[in-house]
Formats: structure tokens, C-alpha cells, sequence
């Protein structure tokens, strides 16, 4: 998840122009994300990749990282978090709404390899709250937003991260690797 140096992953009405990526962040996100076949959203951004990502590839003026990554998109088990939509005519897509918990523990335990959540503000602060994210793998963003939609809130206990990698990106971008202490 990309975040500011303060700690925000969106601007105050979302606003994630601030944002930097370049083909150097795109080629080493690729690889790891090509190593797993779970993605996990909240609705909101499930429905900003879902209007994007199925076609990409086939668009004229497509990318590598966009013929990519739509093709891992559209063969990854996708697991959306929400309450208002439903799983009908959704391909390779699962719905959780209650048993936030139960069903995600149930999800990691059919899992081939390890399920990355992207972006979803809100689906990382419920996930938190009930402990079931098991690292943080952090884009730092050299931009001090000084407000906007905070990665950590309403954390009611201290979570102790373990450091696994760090890269700094050309770009000024710093990538942290953490696992959660159980």
C-alpha cells in the first residue's frame, strides 16, 4: 500500500496523485504480486480495479505493466469485503459481508500462497481491529500530506512488527517489509 510520510494513503477526498510509480516500482511489484494468486479489496477500490483491470491488456495503447498485471487480475481468486454487493455473475470473486473473521480465516487456509490486500482504507482498518493482517508491505511516498485518510486508526492495541526488507526506489519511494509479532 502506498502512504505518505505522515502516514495518510489518500487525500482528504481520496486524492492519490501524489502517488509516485515509475517502471522500476512496476517491475518489482509485478514480481511479487505474479507469486500470488489471492487478491483481497475493499468494495470501493474491488470496483475501480474490476472497471479497469479485465481489459487492460487489450486496450491499443497498453503497457507491459498493464498486459501484466490484467492477466494476473483476471486469473486471481479475488476476495471483496463488502455489505452491499452480491455475488452473482462475479468470476473468480468471493463476497465476504459478516463473519469477518471466520471467513477470512477460512480464505487464508485456502489460499496457495499469501493474500495481498490492496489499497481499501477501510477494509485495512476492520481487518486490523480483528487482527488478521499478517504484514504490512509499505510504498513511503516522500510527500507530507498533513491530513487525508489515515493507514492506522482506531488501533486499539499495540501491533509489533517484525522488518523484512526495505528498498529505496529511484524515484524517492522507500518500500518497507513487515510481518506482524504474534
Amino acid at each position: 500500500m502506498h502512504m505518505s510520510l505522515d502516514g495518510f494513503v489518500a487525500g482528504p477526498n481520496g486524492e492519490m496523485d501524489w502517488i509516485k510509480v515509475d517502471e522500476e516500482i512496476f517491475d518489482y511489484v509485478g514480481k511479487r504480486i505474479s507469486e500470488s494468486d489471492t487478491a483481497l479489496y475493499g468494495r470501493v477500490t474491488y470496483q475501480m480495479m474490476e472497471n479497469y483491470w479485465p481489459t487492460a491488456a487489450d486496450k491499443p495503447a497498453a503497457t507491459k505493466h498493464d498486459i501484466e498485471h490484467s492477466k494476473w487480475y483476471n486469473k486471481a481468486h479475488k476476495v471483496v469485503l463488502s455489505k452491499t454487493l452480491k455475488e452473482a455473475g462475479l468470476t473468480n470473486t468471493t463476497i465476504i459481508s459478516d463473519n469477518l473473521s471466520d471467513r477470512i480465516s477460512e480464505i487464508k487456509q485456502l489460499a496457495g500462497n499469501e493474500i495481498l490486500l490492496f489499497g481499501s482504507p477501510t477494509a485495512t482498518h476492520s481487518l486490523m481491529q480483528l487482527n488478521l493482517i499478517d504484514g504490512f508491505w509499505l510504498f513511503v511516498n516522500p510527500v507530507i500530506l498533513g491530513q487525508g485518510i489515515p493507514l492506522f486508526a482506531d488501533i486499539k492495541d499495540k501491533i509489533k512488527l517484525n522488518l523484512l526488507t526495505t528498498r529505496p526506489f529511484s524515484c524517492g519511494v522507500t518500500e518497507l517489509n513487515y510481518t506482524v509479532k504474534k
